[in-house]
């Protein structure tokens, strides 16, 4: 009988540490997948300077395109406000998806965004609002996720998203 238990006990552990692992290597592919876009922006801001803010010299282009890269970061905060208070109310692994998505398909607009040439000063206007939108989503999901790991293991020390008015209650604290 104490066999069969150690081996249910040993079991449950075995799945406790893999959905761990899953959620932390998800959690970490998520935060790539969203500096890295960052990274690029800034890594190409001389060619996005030449291609969204053609209007103007080249080095007021730069500035400007350092500027909608600054953009994203000045609203980082509220995305934690915004989509905390949400994830409380409506679920923190929702919230999370939906701030990926947000992520995506902004990223995926920016990549279709017709130049300066093309459309003209609509191009850097959405490329500013595109690039906030990107903000908001990797400010809540900075702040989502690490509040999220040690809440797997231990869902009664579970830490609240910054922005939201309360602790998230058990069942809300993890992936499962």
């Amino acid at each position: 009988m104490s066999d069969t238990l150690q081996q249910q006990g040993a079991t449950t552990t075995a799945n406790s540490r893999r959905e761990e692992r899953k959620i932390i290597f998800a959690s970490s592919l998520g935060t790539v997948f969203e500096w890295y876009d960052f990274f690029l922006y800034g890594a190409l801001a001389a060619v996005i300077s030449k291609q969204f803010f053609a209007g103007v010299n080249d080095t007021t282009a730069f500035i400007f395109a350092l500027m909608a890269f600054a953009a994203g970061f000045l609203v980082r905060p509220f995305g934690a406000l915004v989509f905390g208070r949400l994830g409380d109310m409506i679920g923190r692994k929702y919230t999370f998806l939906v701030t990926i998505v947000l992520m995506g398909l902004s990223t995926f607009a920016v990549g279709l965004l017709p130049t300066y040439a093309s459309i003209g000063i609509a191009a850097p206007i959405i490329l500013v609002v595109l690039r906030m939108l990107q903000g908001l989503a990797l400010g809540v999901n900075t702040a989502a996720r690490l509040p999220m790991w040690p809440s797997t293991r231990h869902p009664e020390s579970a830490v609240s998203i910054p922005g939201s008015s309360s602790p998230p209650p058990r069942s809300a604290c993890c992936f499962r």
